[in-house]
């Protein structure tokens, strides 16, 4: 806070960032809870051979957001895994990224990072089935690659690291980015996987869909089974909430500070309003003793005798207000006539 009374600009900054944050945390903590809270209320459906009839009597052939579980079956055909052999899917996800050590000019250490340099998805056709064999309803899945919690299983892993010559090396020092290498990975979705899918389920002309839902839920596709795809989010909305909470707290104790501030500077520049006020009158009161104009008083006599010249700078304030006879009988401690601050030292005022 400035002795005006105006926040600081660091004060500002931090007052600013802080509430920015708050409030982004909490918009996402408030979705958090939405999710789970919808998670929590989907309607359970198992994959059976009652499963069309239940939704061709259900209004609009639907379940606006439902939980179903089953096993991946392929409608048509499969992919192949390009480095495993026997090794059958329906999505297929190839990464290739690049690793690095780059040199922080700031903490003088060497960080490691990585960048993707290719990346491509392939998916085909494909439902979910009962883990019973003997039922032979299957529930189709519609645009799985928009699905969240999409988590597929690594079938491939190599790292090729990079062969560097000594001129190699030199030069990546004084530029500052050591290339490690290339690590390659394929992901898969099985056939056979156990796979859990939250969101619409309809039956379109007798196949049943599961597609991403329309009223603002959010479609959800993962290997984890319901409980624990549940708990992942509970937990998710915990950690948004602790965060708002602790930039909100930020927030506030920044405002309140301010205000602290500005309440104390106010209070303070009253007081020595109100002191410089006393002291004037009590100046008028001795002029009046002295039978003295004020006009006839010189602008450098002592504010205390009004007879002697001042020669006494009173520090830390500043003021020059006194004669030397005049400092010497303020009381113990001696503080300034005019702001009441206390005098520190004094410096003799000399004039020519």
């Amino acid at each position: 806070m400035e002795s005006s009374g105006k926040p600081s600009t660091a004060q500002i900054v931090v007052l600013a960032t802080s509430s920015a944050l708050t409030a982004v945390f909490y918009s996402i903590y408030r979705n958090r809870v939405k999710i789970a809270s919808c998670l929590k209320e989907a309607k359970k459906v198992s994959i059976d051979q009652d499963l069309k009839a239940i939704l061709s009597e259900t209004p609009g052939r639907c379940f606006p957001y439902a939980v179903i579980e089953g096993e991946v079956r392929s409608v048509k055909e499969t992919l192949s895994s390009q480095f495993v052999d026997n090794c059958k899917g329906v999505i297929e996800r190839l990464t290739v990224k690049e690793e690095k050590m780059v040199w922080n000019r700031t903490t003088h250490l060497w960080n490691s990072t990585e960048k993707v340099i290719h990346q491509r998805t392939n998916a085909v056709p494909f439902a979910l089935g009962s883990h019973d064999a003997d039922i032979t309803t299957t529930v189709r899945v519609v645009r799985p690659l928009d699905a969240a919690e999409l988590d597929l299983e690594t079938t491939y892993e190599n790292f090729h690291p990079t062969v560097q010559s000594l001129s190699n090396v030199i030069g990546h020092f004084i530029s500052g980015e050591r290339p490690k290498g290339i690590h390659e990975t394929e992901e898969m979705l099985r056939v056979g996987d156990s796979v859990t899918g939250v969101g619409e389920l309809v039956l379109d002309n007798n196949l049943i869909k599961l597609q991403p839902p329309k009223q603002g839920f959010c479609y959800f596709l993962t290997r984890q089974d319901y409980a624990s795809l549940l708990r992942k989010q509970v937990n998710g909305v915990r950690v948004w909430r602790i965060l708002a909470l602790v930039f909100g707290l930020a927030t506030c104790s920044t405002l309140l500070f301010m205000l602290w501030k500005w309440y104390v500077l106010r209070r303070e520049s009253r007081k020595k309003k109100s002191i410089l006020e006393e002291f004037k009158e009590q100046q008028r009161k001795r002029m009046r003793e002295l039978q003295m104009e004020e006009s006839s008083v010189p602008p450098t006599s002592c504010s205390v005798c009004l007879s002697r010249e001042r020669c006494c700078v009173f520090l830390e304030c500043g003021h020059v207000c006194s004669c030397g006879p005049c400092y010497e009988a303020l009381p113990e401690p001696k503080k300034c006539p005019i702001c009441r601050a206390t005098i520190d030292r004094v410096v003799p005022l000399y004039n020519s």
